[in-house]
């Protein structure tokens, strides 16, 4: 087997929710990786690596990952928002390209020294912002590109939830280094996904609340944001929502397109199933509805596909091709992030 073609060998920081069901599986069955360290001192999860990896071994802390950088080809942080920035500057200085889990920070100032130190040192640095590739974003991009909506002057998304107690965790913390809410939890993928189809906010509009008797964090909030080309995004987030609204809703001049259902891969990786044939490939009575009230048809959706992105993390470290995510991305997207929180603060549009 030539240098090329021995798998990159990946340190996963983290074997939670994000490790465990997002990360790990994506990167076991992608071609090009293979999953050599997962960084967890609880013994409950090193028991559960071993089960769902056994080739892949449990290290304590992320000092024992990077004792020797040379076992290493990348480095994964999905660990807790509040451990993402020490972490990835960790395997920066060690000298080896790194994945981080959203946000790529808890500050925009954070997010901007990492991409700095990551442009000094020449290495990768990427962000998992997964739901770029969710079905009903990617049959969205599609629609769009295609002129199928006529020109858009609306954008609608949601990520709303009923979970109205108040659950133990560190986003359920009051700490802002915890970065915890709604608003980070759920904004980062929302502002992202807007500022991916339409480009820079040019105003940003906020409101932000905590609703659940005994919470420490936003759980309800809503963020308006006007792109520099006109384009309107209104963006819900929400823990306390009975009755959620549909997932997306684009207006343009010559016809819409509405979404109401999740995309599926995020319930089938927590149900333990991995990416293989027909993979993330909605039922067809959860297609998506494109026309106008005249006439409108379920449109076939793309499928789902968050594989594509540790394939470009493997085209970005073999070939030289850009990272699936540029971080200055997520950066933009922290940075709306601060301002509609200031926004909420002090009622007023920035």
């Amino acid at each position: 087997m030539s240098a090329a073609e021995t798998p990159l060998r990946v340190g996963l920081i983290g074997y939670g929710l994000a490790g465990r069901a997002f990360h790990a599986p994506l990167i076991a069955t992608t071609p090009g990786l293979t999953l050599q360290y997962a960084v967890t001192a609880n013994p409950e999860r090193r028991e559960q690596l071993s089960r769902d990896f056994p080739e892949a071994q449990a290290v304590a802390s992320v000092d024992e990952l990077l004792a020797d950088p040379s076992k290493l080809d990348l480095v994964v942080v999905a660990s807790p928002n509040d451990t993402h920035s020490p972490s990835a500057r960790a395997a920066l200085d060690a000298g080896l390209p790194v994945v981080v889990d959203k946000p790529l920070a808890p500050t925009a100032a954070e997010a901007r020294a990492l991409i700095e130190l990551a442009e000094a040192r020449g290495l990768m640095l990427t962000v998992f912002q997964n739901r770029r590739w969710d079905s009903d974003f990617r049959t969205a991009k599609h629609l769009i590109a295609d002129g199928k909506l006529g020109t858009v002057h609306r954008y609608e998304s949601r990520f709303e939830r009923w979970r109205p107690q108040v659950a133990t965790g560190w986003r359920e913390s009051a700490d802002p280094a915890k970065a915890g809410g709604v608003l980070n939890d759920l904004g980062s993928h929302l502002v992202d996904q807007a500022l991916h189809l339409f480009g820079p906010a040019a105003h940003v509009y906020a409101e932000v609340d905590t609703r659940r008797a005994g919470a420490a964090v936003d759980d309800d909030a809503f963020i308006a944001l006007t792109h520099e080309n006109g384009v309107h995004s209104h963006l819900w987030m929400s823990a306390v929502c009975a009755q959620p609204g549909p997932r997306l809703r684009i207006l343009g001049d010559q016809s819409a397109y509405t979404v109401q259902g999740l995309d599926p891969q995020e319930a089938a990786l927590r149900a333990g199933e991995r990416p293989g044939p027909g993979w993330g490939e909605p039922a067809e009575d959860e297609w998506g509805l494109l026309g106008t009230t005249e006439e409108a048809h379920r449109y076939p959706s793309l499928p789902g596909d968050y594989p594509a992105f540790y394939a470009g993390v493997v085209s970005a470290l073999r070939d030289g091709a850009p990272a699936p995510v540029d971080p200055r991305d997520s950066l933009a997207a922290l940075e709306v992030l601060e301002l509609a929180r200031r926004s909420a603060a002090e009622r007023k549009t920035l």
